[in-house]
């Protein structure tokens, strides 16, 4: 964590809502980018990104430093999302009422050519248990290192390579008819 920041959580934590601002601007677009992947819906993702930055606001206090402020915004994120992703699993098998079929309403960057590839890895990331599309996104589109991302999930490292290995061969699988 660089300088600046160090200063801007220890003026946060001493109650300053400014430099609270300044980490919150800092950091929005990496959240919502995050659980905009992990759920596919912006509605949802904003609603996620909000009380993740609302639950860093009643926390700060307890941030200990020892990663950087994003780790632990990150950490917060994914928890969040994980969470809101088994209730809606859980939810789903309880018809409340008659379901329509949700259409996603993120499109993928042009990483690759083709919009058929995209729209196929799109819904093959989609299709990922949870915690390997949490490990996926935060390797593949944020570029975190491993041993930052077993910190954010409080996992190891270890544990983390086999998760995005596995997302990795799930997604080769789908995709075999691109190659």
């Amino acid at each position: 964590m660089d300088i600046d920041n160090r200063e801007l959580v220890a003026r946060a934590i001493d109650g300053d809502r400014q430099a609270f601002d300044k980490l919150v601007k800092e950091n929005k677009d990496k959240m919502f980018a995050l659980t905009l992947r992990m759920t596919g819906d912006r509605e949802v993702a904003l609603d996620l990104m909000q009380d993740t930055f609302l639950t860093a606001f009643k926390e700060i206090g307890r941030f200990r430093g020892e990663a950087g402020f994003s780790s632990w915004l990150y950490r917060i994120a994914s928890n969040k999302t994980l969470n809101y992703l088994k209730r809606k699993k859980i939810l789903s098998f309880i018809p409340l009422t008659e379901q329509t079929s949700e259409t996603v309403s993120y499109q993928m960057p042009e990483y690759v050519d083709g919009e058929g590839l995209n729209q196929e890895l799109a819904s093959a990331v989609d299709a990922l248990p949870p915690k390997q599309k949490l490990v996926f996104n935060l390797r593949f589109y944020d570029q975190l290192p491993f041993a930052k991302i077993a910190g954010i999930l409080n996992k190891s490292e270890s544990t983390v390579k086999t998760n995005y290995q596995k997302a990795i061969e799930k997604l080769r699988k789908k995709l075999e008819s691109f190659r």
